[in-house]
């Protein structure tokens, strides 16, 4: 039987320490005189017991190795545990959220989806605010320390091919996975000050920067306002674009500048790919708005900068309803969704390294095909891809396929009309933020789905932020064998 204490004590470190963070927020409040802060000091108070108690009972088991099962166990326990605490302000406080709602704001916020179930953002207190903002920030430095540290080693959907990539790339980085953490968080905190920095210099206030600095740096989307980025509209698009882009670079790139080496980051291959993928839908979005729709040119390509960026790096920010450009943009969005960032960045979805591996196994095997007798193999950046990377990869796009119709079937289910479910669905899966539709699309929210459909899309949030195998892996009977 797997000895459960190493996971449960550090579930339960995390738990207290999230806790612990509930203190900002109530300070928060305090300056404001709103009157809100009892609600963080009894979340703050149950969340730190609990997690205290629960390191202290698994404590004697501190000195076991992890196995593999414990850190399928410890990935997906950590993403479950924490947006449950994280959802006790909303319980508490002024939203007087019912659990339903509490648990799929906070599982959007810690996952970095950014689809919101409260209308009036603008009118809930300070505090609440910047804890839905905190919650996405936690959530992308998380992220990143396990798509770096966890999913190489457990050869989660291709992501072994970077198993010495954040260790030993372009020279040897830092020789422990500690130490790569925390040059990391430090790097996440720096970029997060700039962007705040940038912020208030094209006109936010300091509260609002502050916000938007986290939730973008995080990729995650939430705003201050139902408008979301409708109300900064302007140079604060161009800066937001920026860190967005450059949340979705690998951290593994910005650790090496730091330590004096930019070439890695210019010769990385999916990073010129991620970089020429925004570059051409930017232009084709740009266009198609000057050309079809007769817009003027800085303001089409400022919204198209803007949006594209947003949605391809699933942060899920929305400067305009996109809706209403025509057709061809909302189809063109649904699917540029579906793309995702680099490898060992904030951002989601499927992510541009699986597609330049499914093009090189295509490509491999045409020439296959043309030339029965040659021996084609799969490469990418100049190596070989091993026939487990490749497997492992061709496994996580089938079964993202099957999990996007599977969850939208479900919502379907539940009365939600087509688009509703499929981008539903997409939105979820992807870790985007806003659907499609009069619903759930840019100049909506998820308030009005029933509680069904928000129990399905809260856990296809968690499946798509940790990989989907990490999760289902889970269900295998072999797995709990030892």
């Amino acid at each position: 039987m797997i000895d459960l204490r190493p996971v449960g004590y550090v579930i339960g470190l995390l738990t207290a320490v999230l806790g612990a963070t509930m203190i900002v927020p109530l300070a928060v409040d305090l300056v404001y005189g709103n009157g809100h802060w009892p609600a963080f000091l009894q979340s703050a108070i149950l969340t730190c017991l609990s997690g205290g108690c629960l390191a202290l009972a698994c404590a004697n088991g501190v000195g076991e190795k992890l196995s593999v099962q414990h850190s399928f166990l410890l990935a997906t326990g950590v993403w479950t545990a924490l947006p449950l605490f994280g959802a006790l302000p909303f319980l508490f406080g002024a939203t007087e959220a019912r659990i339903v709602d509490a648990v799929f704001e906070a599982m959007s916020g810690f996952t970095t989806t950014g689809a919101t179930v409260f209308v009036g953002l603008e009118h809930l207190p300070e505090g609440l605010l910047l804890w839905r903002s905190m919650l996405q920030w936690f959530g992308g430095v998380g992220i990143i320390v396990v798509a770096m540290v966890f999913l190489p080693e457990l050869k989660v959907g291709g992501m072994q091919i970077f198993r010495t990539e954040a260790f030993d790339t372009g020279g040897k980085v830092l020789p422990r996975a500690a130490q790569i953490a925390a040059q990391i968080m430090a790097i996440y905190v720096g970029l997060s000050i700039l962007c705040a920095l940038a912020y208030v210099a094209v006109g936010m206030n300091g509260f609002e920067a502050a916000n938007h600095a986290m939730t973008t740096l995080a990729t995650g989307g939430f705003s201050t306002s139902d408008a979301s980025f409708g109300l900064f509209q302007g140079a604060p698009e161009y800066v937001s674009a920026f860190f967005m882009f450059a949340a979705s670079l690998p951290f593994v790139r910005y650790v090496q500048i730091v330590g004096g080496s930019t070439t890695p980051l210019l010769r990385d291959r999916q990073v010129r790919a991620f970089l020429w993928t925004v570059g051409v839908l930017v232009g084709v979005i740009w266009a198609y708005r000057v050309g079809v729709r007769g817009d003027g040119l800085e303001h089409a390509f400022r919204e198209a900068l803007f949006n594209v960026t947003s949605i391809i790096t699933g942060t899920g920010y929305a400067s305009t309803d996109y809706q209403l450009w025509g057709q061809f943009p909302i189809v063109l969005f649904f699917f540029i969704g579906l793309i995702g960032g680099c490898a060992g960045s904030t951002c989601c979805s499927v992510k541009i390294f699986r597609y330049q591996l499914l093009i090189a196994s295509v490509s491999a095997q045409i020439r296959r095909i043309h030339s029965p007798n040659g021996i084609f193999t799969p490469r990418y950046d100049g190596r070989p891809v091993s026939e487990d990377v490749m497997s492992s990869v061709m496994a996580f796009l089938g079964l993202f396929v099957v999990s996007l119709g599977i969850i939208a079937v479900s919502l379907g289910l539940t009365g939600l009309d087509f688009v509703t479910s499929l981008s539903g669905a997409a939105t979820a899966i992807a870790n985007i933020g806003p659907g499609l539709g009069e619903i759930i699309g840019p100049a909506g929210n998820f308030a009005a789905l029933n509680d069904t459909a928000k129990w399905i899309l809260t856990a296809a949030m968690l499946l798509g932020r940790l990989e989907l195998l990490v999760v289902l892996v889970l269900f295998l009977p072999r797995f709990w064998r030892v």
